[in-house]
């Protein structure tokens, strides 16, 4: 069932983090949680739970692009669907020697994980708009790359 909030609600310019590094892709799935936390999107487990679902299933979707969630139990733990972006300009090593420029956070009650996925495919598949998401430095610009699955959630 869609979400009846404003597609704003579910990417807010406060979700999205530029210029950042981390040390590994542990760190990086780490700083992913606590952003999801700040936006008040998460309950305090979830966080450890995106670790887990690494662990088990990587999350690299291609074109320099991670999409770190927690694992199908943790839908309890999200107060609401959310995303949250964090570039990563030098790369983060995701899976031996495939670098994570851009980690889209994924918060989603239900099946709604499934609709931010096929808007973000979208955004993904257009190597210009992909190529933009991870090396812009405005928050602005990030925001209305990824307006589109806020609008496909929030409808």
């Amino acid at each position: 069932m869609a979400d009846s909030r404003p597609a704003q609600d579910v990417l807010s310019k406060d979700g999205i983090r530029l210029g950042l590094t981390a040390a590994d892709k542990w760190d990086a799935i780490a700083q992913c949680g606590a952003l999801l936390s700040d936006i008040g999107a998460v309950e305090p487990g979830y966080p450890r739970t995106m670790l887990e679902r690494e662990g088990s299933v990587s999350t690299y979707v291609g074109e320099g692009v991670a999409i770190p969630h927690g694992t199908d139990a943790a839908r309890a733990l999200v107060r609401r669907t959310a995303l949250g972006v964090l570039q990563f300009p030098g790369g983060v090593d995701w899976d031996a020697g495939t670098p994570v420029r851009v980690c889209v956070a994924i918060a989603a009650k239900g099946e709604e994980h499934i609709t931010v996925l096929s808007a973000l495919a979208e955004v993904l598949l257009d190597p210009d708009r992909a190529e933009r998401l991870r090396t812009t430095t405005s928050v602005h610009t990030v925001y209305e790359l990824l307006s589109t699955v806020g609008r496909e959630v929030g409808a």
